[in-house]
């Protein structure tokens, strides 16, 4: 067990993301199953927001980083869209970082990697 204490917020943005990768890849599996021509990379990119969630409950700190990753990909490709949801993009983003990156969060995720690693 973490001697950090989970934080609240990291707590959340986790299940957030245990949320959207799940949901994601069950509503767009059809398309997957239709063979239809991206269903691959949306499952894939679905199954990348479900994995940092459940790992970031366990405090490994590579899935923050994937999470962020995750989220900036999202606003790279929001580039392409209309303003508004490049901007909600953008926004949650900064939101994401701001927890995931905070010295707390940083203590949490580095103190369950240290556990890890020694044993």
């Amino acid at each position: 067990m973490n001697a950090t204490k989970r934080l609240v917020s990291v707590t959340i943005a986790a299940c957030v993301y245990l949320l959207v990768g799940t949901v994601g890849f069950v509503y767009h599996f059809r398309e997957l199953m239709a063979l239809q021509r991206d269903g691959i990379l949306v499952e894939l990119t679905e199954l990348l927001a479900a994995v940092p969630g459940g790992f970031m409950l366990r405090g490994r700190d590579w899935a923050r980083w994937l999470a962020l990753a995750w989220m900036a990909f999202h606003v790279a490709i929001s580039v392409f869209d209309p303003f508004h949801k490049l901007a909600v993009h953008a926004g949650l983003f900064v939101v994401i970082a701001w927890i995931l990156l905070r010295p707390a969060a940083a203590r949490y995720f580095q103190g369950s990697e240290a556990q890890t690693n020694s044993g």
